[in-house]
């Protein structure tokens, strides 16, 4: 696979991210959010299943494996789990733009660090000036979602905090997927996201967790399946993708159609569209378009 069709897929990879939080939001809304958290590895497990029983001859789905160490297989759906817990908690306080916004922060600067550090066997980039300025920027655009609304938004935060550990899952899973193939990786991120959802919704939001399942009777089935039928396709894109372009680019093409989406969600859904969404999103595109001019000139 060219690195140009890997760039296109990391965008449409953002996008889809976007659309994928705003049905976990809402299901969460409808019922809990740790039933949302719970019926997305479900729909997630059951997908991933499907797909590699009718493709088990496909060298693609089920390619050549190879072995590695094992806590490689077992905690990537762990951090989906607080993954999910966090958007729902920015994307309900701030709306889809905002929670998006600092998730592209979030993941511009963990890709960042994975480049210089070459953490998690990523292969070191080197890191230069127009990475710095582009990180800047985005964060000038971060600053006006933080204080150019009708206060402080705090919620800024977890969804920072989400982007960061987007970034380290879908690293975590891609060395998974390089060994096992990409189904395989996405297979086992839910697999292990549904142990770490049930044991935290039981243990620690038991009875708002069956009040949830209780209410899932008043909740449309595309609300409730969807969110999980999009994270299989952003797990998969993404395990393809990551270990062929450097981690700061997957993070920022990632973020370009991440935030373009939540931007559209927040227009046409919440009705929430403002002109600091939208000089915020524009400050971003920018210090995300910095960046890539660089690999363009190579």
């Amino acid at each position: 696979m060219g690195k140009s069709l890997c760039y296109i897929i990391s965008f449409l990879t953002g996008a889809v991210i976007s659309v994928m939080v705003t049905f976990n939001t809402e299901a969460g809304k409808l019922t809990s959010s740790e039933v949302s958290l719970i019926i997305n590895q479900i729909v997630g497990i059951m997908t991933l299943e499907a797909i590699m029983l009718l493709g088990r001859k496909s060298s693609l789905i089920n390619p050549p494996k190879r072995e590695v160490k094992w806590y490689r297989h077992y905690f990537g759906g762990l951090f989906g789990v607080a993954i999910i817990s966090l958007n729902y908690i920015s994307v309900s306080g701030a709306g889809a733009t905002i929670a998006m916004a600092g998730a592209v922060f979030g993941q511009s600067l963990s890709g960042l660090i994975f480049d210089m550090t070459g953490l998690m066997g990523m292969q070191k980039e080197k890191i230069t000036k127009r990475r710095i300025i582009s990180l800047l920027i985005c964060l000038i655009g971060i600053m006006i979602y933080f204080f150019g609304g009708d206060g402080i938004n705090l919620y800024i935060f977890p969804s920072i905090l989400a982007g960061i550990l987007t970034m380290v899952q879908m690293v975590y899973n891609s060395s998974l997927a390089n060994a096992k193939g990409p189904f395989y990786s996405a297979r086992m991120n839910v697999i292990s996201g549904l142990a770490g959802a049930l044991l935290y919704a039981f243990i620690f939001f038991p009875e708002t967790t069956i009040s949830g399942f209780k209410a899932m009777r008043d909740a449309s089935f595309p609300t409730m399946v969807m969110g999980g039928l999009l994270a299989c396709i952003v797990v998969v894109n993404t395990n393809i993708v990551i270990p062929r372009i450097p981690a700061v680019y997957s993070a920022l093409l990632l973020s370009s159609g991440q935030i373009l989406a939540a931007l559209a969600v927040d227009y046409v859904l919440y009705e929430t569209f403002t002109p600091v969404l939208l000089y915020g999103t524009l400050i971003t595109l920018v210090g995300i378009a910095v960046s890539m001019e660089k690999k363009a000139s190579r």
